[in-house]
């Protein structure tokens, strides 16, 4: 290939950004060409990684997204309605007189006129009322004196002492101790035993009415 020739192809190659013919690349100086020229401009494809050398990409397993669990909301217990102090005690209150009318017949008693009553009818009234009564306090209730000692004896009150315990008769000077006579030595319940209290019970009614029926 002629030199003029040569020129003319280099001139175009140069133009469209084409590479110089091997016998253009003979005639330059040496350090004029690169030592490596890229793939692309040496004409070569360049290969993906893993695909060189007959070697292709690995595939990457698909992961299928993992289902949670729908979770069901916990359900709230059933609160029941709260019951106040105030009512809890007065139920407690009618139970008890509930059971001073079933053993006793304590209301009957109390409701009952005795002005113009006998003595002797009245005498065996009270007895067939304190029986139960009594019955009823032994069995449920224990009870003893809040100020041990006979009555009308000389009693001392200390100084400190629980007005809701001892209730003081008359005019009170100084501080105390206070001396005076016992009048009545008082009572204090240590255990309630009473029957637990049923729900859905009226406890307003202290006794049912009784119908006897006709043959």
């Amino acid at each position: 290939m002629s030199r003029a020739f040569l020129a003319f192809v280099c001139f175009f190659r140069i133009l469209f950004g084409k590479t110089l013919p091997p016998e253009a690349a003979k005639l330059l100086p040496e350090g004029a060409l690169p030592k490596a020229l890229p793939a692309e401009a040496s004409g070569k494809k360049s290969e993906p990684a893993g695909e060189r050398k007959g070697e292709k990409a690995a595939e990457k397993p698909v992961e299928k997204p993992v289902e949670k669990p729908v979770e069901k909301p916990a359900e709230k217990p059933v609160e029941k309605p709260k019951v106040s102090a105030a009512q809890h005690h007065k139920d407690g209150a009618l139970a008890l007189l509930a059971l001073l009318q079933r053993e006793g017949r304590l209301v009957d008693f109390l409701r009952e006129g005795i002005d113009d009553a006998p003595d002797d009818a009245i005498g065996a009234a009270v007895r067939e009322v304190h029986r139960g009564c009594r019955k009823v306090l032994e069995q449920y209730l224990s009870i003893e004196a809040v100020m041990p000692g006979e009555e009308g004896a000389k009693a001392s009150v200390p100084k400190g002492f629980d007005p809701a315990e001892i209730r003081l008769i008359g005019e009170a000077k100084g501080e105390p101790p206070f001396r005076g006579t016992l009048r009545h030595h008082g009572w204090r319940v240590v255990d309630a035993k009473l029957p637990a209290l049923s729900e859905g019970v009226d406890r307003t009614v202290l006794a049912p009415a009784e119908v006897e029926l006709s043959a």
